[in-house]
C-alpha cells in the first residue's frame, strides 16, 4: 500500500468522523459508528508524517507547509465545530459569528470559543518539530546515548506541554504518539503498544486498527497529489460549515 493509498484511508475517515460530529446526535449508534471509524485517521497521519520526515529533501520547508496550512485551517475548523449543537460552548454561530464585531461582549465570546481548540495541522506541526529536534540532537551527540535519551525526554515533554497549552487537536497525546512513531519506526508490535497506551479512553482504543492499513504500506509514493491532501482539509471543514448555514 502507497503513501497515496494511505493518505485516501485518512481523509475518508477523517471525513467521516467531522460529518458525524456535526451533524449526528451524540446519543445514536451511527455517531457511536462514524467516531469509531474516524479514529483510524489520525494514527494514519502521525505515520505518514513520521515517514515523510525521512523521506523529505527540505524539512524546513515541511514545516512551513504545515504551519500555513494550520493557520489557513483554523477559521474554517472553528466555523466547523463551534456551533450550536456544541452547547457547551454556548451561542449560536450561526449568529454570533457575523454579528461578532459590533458587540464587544459577543467577540470575546466568539473568540474565546475559537481559541478553546485549534485544528490538527498545529498537532502536526509541533510534532514535526520536535521528531526535527531529535534528530538534530541524535546526529551531534551520537556517541552518548545517556545523553540523547535526556535531551529527547526534554523536548518531548516541552512541545506536548506546548500541544496542550496551545489546546491543538490531540493534545500532548498526539505529540507524544508522533514522537512515540518516530522512535519505534519499523517495529509494529511497539507501534501498536503505543496506540492503546495513548488511546486514553475505549473509543480511542479503536485508533490501534490504523495499524492494519499501516502494516500493508509498501514505501512507495504512489500518485503525487500533495497539494490536494493539504487542501482537503481546511476545503472539507469550510463545507461543512456552510451546509450548517442552509440547514
Amino acid at each position: 500500500m502507497s503513501t497515496f493509498a494511505l493518505k485516501l484511508i485518512a481523509i475518508i475517515t477523517m471525513a467521516i468522523d467531522h460529518v458525524t460530529a456535526v451533524f449526528i446526535p451524540n446519543n445514536t449508534e451511527v455517531y457511536l459508528v462514524g467516531r469509531l471509524i474516524g479514529r483510524l485517521a489520525f494514527p494514519i497521519f502521525a505515520f505518514l508524517l513520521v515517514e515523510g520526515f525521512f523521506h523529505t529533501r527540505n524539512i524546513k520547508k515541511y514545516l512551513t507547509r504545515l504551519g500555513i496550512f494550520a493557520l489557513i485551517s483554523e477559521l474554517p475548523f472553528d466555523l466547523a465545530f463551534y456551533n450550536s449543537k456544541f452547547a457547551r460552548y454556548g451561542g449560536n454561530i450561526k449568529t454570533d459569528f457575523p454579528n461578532m464585531f459590533k458587540d464587544p461582549q459577543l467577540f470575546d465570546r466568539v473568540i474565546r470559543r475559537f481559541m478553546d481548540h485549534q485544528n490538527i495541522f498545529f498537532t502536526l506541526f509541533i510534532g514535526l518539530l520536535a521528531i526535527w529536534l531529535m534528530s538534530m540532537l541524535e546526529k551531534k551527540y551520537s556517541k552518548n546515548p545517556i545523553y540523547i535519551n535526556l535531551i529527547n525526554a526534554v523536548i518531548t515533554i516541552a512541545l506536548s506541554i506546548a500541544a496542550s497549552l496551545l489546546r491543538t487537536d490531540y493534545r500532548f497525546m498526539g505529540v507524544l504518539l508522533i514522537v512515540a512513531f518516530y522512535l519505534f519506526r519499523g517495529s509494529k508490535p511497539l507501534l501498536v503498544i503505543s496506540l492503546l497506551l495513548l488511546s486514553g479512553d475505549i473509543i480511542q482504543a479503536f485508533s490501534t486498527l490504523a495499524i492494519i492499513p499501516i502494516a500493508f504500506y509498501n514505501g512507495k509514493k504512489g500518485k503525487s497529489m500533495k497539494y490536494f491532501f493539504y487542501a482537503f482539509y481546511p476545503a472539507h471543514l469550510f463545507i461543512l460549515y456552510v451546509i450548517l448555514l442552509i440547514i
